[in-house]
């Protein structure tokens, strides 16, 4: 705890201070969202080459550029958006709540309840049955189920120790993967195929009603954690900590959790499961911004939302006209990401300063 803390000392936050980094925070999401969904590979004789959208053609409903932006590019990119920024929120929460940098969605096993709830769903063909949404819903429904579960078992008494709750979604986490795997292997082939896909998470196919539905969700859960901002502060120095401030430990640390499940429930409903955002991005902002949750989560959202849309453009250009998943690509930068912050950890003798 004390590295924490040595850390909340080095910069008293401002109104100056709030709106520069949000400023630039804000700026860099509204140019990638901006920019992402312009960019596009055409095939030529040479090889491929990188094209921007004819802007004046985008107003032109008959025109094919204007097509392939509303239809295809434009939802790719606010699905990105809204995903990233539910995972980056969820992740900076959890790490708080957790006193721990290594902490993310995956870490308390709501993915990977997600997951299965999803595989349960193909696999039973509920996406026919309910006009498409089947696996979107399930995977809400399982996000839910794994997050009370791990409630549950995490909790002494009225308390909610960290150590407690980590292992309890690390044990959750193991079971709904093994549980998956059980599915797929009792499954059809043409059903393992679109499991596997799914479980590598994308945006293919993202329809503005489920990114409108998706909102609802993802928009409760990040205002109730902005709303708990402060908490979040005291909450990460320790319980006893911020009990001396007046914080209700338990009240706060329910909120918390709850808030930042729906999240990352919701953004799996969309994408799937993506992993590595709630990691990199709260970590990463935390050496720029500050440990002050008031500034550090509304940066998360905002710039987890843009490196979301800039990994899911880099999967859709990389080996056009394939696509690579998504989830391949935000791994492939993840992996090392974990790995330094892992190997930094050990070095310092501590990963949370405890």
């Amino acid at each position: 705890m004390s590295g924490f803390l040595a850390a909340r000392r080095g910069g008293r936050l401002t109104r100056g201070r709030l709106v520069l980094a949000l400023g630039a925070c804000a700026a860099l999401a509204a140019l990638v969202t901006v920019l992402a969904p312009l960019l596009g590979v055409t095939m030529t004789r040479d090889g491929r080459e990188l094209t921007l959208l004819d802007l004046s053609a985008i107003g032109d409903a008959d025109a094919i550029d204007h097509k392939v932006f509303v239809l295809t590019r434009l939802p790719r990119a606010l699905g990105a958006m809204l995903v990233g920024a539910a995972l980056a929120a969820a992740g900076c929460a959890f790490q708080a709540l957790l006193r721990n940098p290594l902490a993310e969605p995956y870490t308390l096993g709501v993915s990977s309840g997600a997951s299965l709830a999803a595989v349960i769903a193909i696999r039973l063909g509920l996406d026919g049955a309910l006009g498409g949404t089947g696996t979107g819903v399930a995977a809400l429904v399982g996000a839910g189920a794994a997050v009370a579960v791990v409630w549950q078992l995490g909790r002494v008494g009225r308390a909610l120790p960290p150590a407690t709750l980590l292992l309890a979604g690390v044990t959750i986490a193991m079971l709904c993967s093994s549980a998956s795997m059980l599915v797929q292997y009792t499954a059809e082939f043409a059903d393992v195929s679109r499991m596997v896909r799914w479980m590598m998470g994308g945006f293919d196919v993202v329809r503005y009603a489920t990114l409108a539905r998706a909102a609802v969700a993802i928009g409760a859960g990040l205002v109730i954690l902005l709303w708990l901002a402060r908490d979040l502060n005291a909450l990460a120095a320790g319980p006893e900590a911020a009990a001396s401030v007046g914080v209700s430990v338990g009240r706060a640390q329910t909120l918390v959790f709850v808030a930042a499940s729906l999240l990352v429930g919701a953004g799996i409903a969309v994408a799937g499961p993506i992993g590595f955002i709630g990691l990199i991005v709260p970590h990463a902002l935390r050496a720029v911004v500050g440990p002050d949750h008031r500034v550090l989560l509304p940066a998360s959202i905002l710039v987890g939302g843009a490196l979301l849309v800039v990994c899911d453009t880099f999967a859709r250009l990389a080996i056009a006209p394939a696509q690579l998943p998504v989830g391949i690509v935000t791994a492939l930068l993840g992996a090392p990401f974990f790995l330094l912050v892992l190997v930094r950890g050990k070095r310092g003798a501590q990963l949370w300063g405890g």
